[in-house]
């Protein structure tokens, strides 16, 4: 994966130096100028350097004197979804994220990425995985290989390449190896924070945990899952609705072999000749508002069941998002062999 310090250079730094970085950017030759302190000061291309030089600048010269000082950025939490889209629509591929103090925190690049989308993720990755036992007695099942890479490694790069890079795992079991593993999240160019259960908290008890999540919308989904679902799509959808939360679901058809009566009252009112019923299942993915959280119980177990029953007696607006991408939830050995069959087939 691409981190975006490769993007980034010493306002002090020489000419022939930025040149040699920017060769090695090939395509995507752009730099972002920062002071000491990581500070945005301005952007250089190859064409602001050429510029330069036939204005009578040379390498000498301070790069303050080739760089455009007003780049387009945009700010940590404070952008619309719809201002992203715009903006590839408009092709600016690269361009830089800010925090409120102008410094430089990642560099989205769509040849890289698919969007940036405003939202703070937690995975939860406590549980035991008892049903794939032996495999999980020294490894926790988030870190089970499938294929060349850990189950929740393929969640964690799905949701940066949709610009998703706050992100918290929720670890108990074994979870030293996790963080052993993700570290930060730097070698990705995400961040990476650890909360710890010290007693199981159910599916989504460990929301209450944390009190610094950086945007107003939470992504929550399950670590043992394998799925192709579009966050950007999904993130509409939820926006669309007007939702408090959202629930990713699969559709599950049940094929009726035979002739369905539909009756009211004992009394025959209509038939169906070998119907379909569409079903919706629970994929363990959840999109809500960041005041949602102020409903859960602190450090007491919770499901995502009871926040949606909770959010319903409240009146609140619970949606159901039909995922048509590929999904699998690997809880027992037949579902981890399949996985490694699939992988072959699917594109992630």
């Amino acid at each position: 994966m691409q981190t975006f310090h490769r993007h980034i250079a010493d306002i002090n730094s020489p000419v022939r130096e930025v040149l040699k970085q920017l060769d090695t950017l090939a395509s995507d030759a752009i730099l972002f100028l920062v002071d000491q302190d990581n500070r945005l000061l301005g952007s250089l291309t190859d064409g602001d350097l050429r510029r330069g030089f036939i204005k009578g600048l040379g390498f000498e010269n301070h790069l303050s004197e080739f760089i455009q000082p007003n780049p387009k950025y945009i700010q940590q939490g404070k952008y619309d979804l719809n201002e992203i889209i715009e903006l590839r629509k408009k092709h600016f591929s690269v361009f830089p994220v800010v925090n409120p103090q102008m410094q430089i925190i990642s560099v989205i690049n769509f040849k890289h990425q698919k969007s940036y989308l405003p939202v703070d993720a937690l995975i939860m990755a406590g549980g035991r995985g008892e049903r794939l036992k032996p495999l999980t007695d020294t490894t926790p099942k988030p870190l089970l290989k499938i294929g060349d890479k850990p189950i929740i490694e393929y969640n964690i790069d799905r949701l940066a390449a949709f610009g998703i890079d706050d992100i918290w795992l929720s670890v108990r079991y074994l979870g030293k190896q996790l963080e052993e593993y993700f570290g930060d999240g730097s070698d990705k160019g995400i961040r990476v924070k650890y909360v710890w259960e010290k007693e199981p908290l159910g599916t989504a008890g460990a929301l209450g945990l944390i009190d610094d999540f950086v945007h107003d919308h939470i992504l929550m989904m399950n670590s043992d899952l394998l799925t192709t679902i579009d966050f950007e799509d999904f993130f509409l959808f939820f926006q669309k609705e007007e939702a408090d939360l959202a629930v990713a679901c699969i559709p599950y058809q049940v094929n009726i072999p035979y002739a369905v009566m539909e009756t009211e009252e004992k009394k025959v009112t209509g038939l169906k000749e070998k119907p379909t019923y569409t079903h919706y299942s629970n994929a363990g993915i959840y999109l809500m508002k960041k005041e949602v959280i102020d409903h859960l119980p602190k450090s007491s177990h919770f499901n995502a069941t009871d926040l949606m029953e909770l959010l319903i007696a409240q009146g609140k607006k619970v949606v159901a998002y039909p995922l048509l991408g590929y999904w699998l939830d690997i809880g027992k050995h037949e579902d981890y062999n399949k996985a490694q069959k699939d992988l072959k087939q699917i594109k992630f």
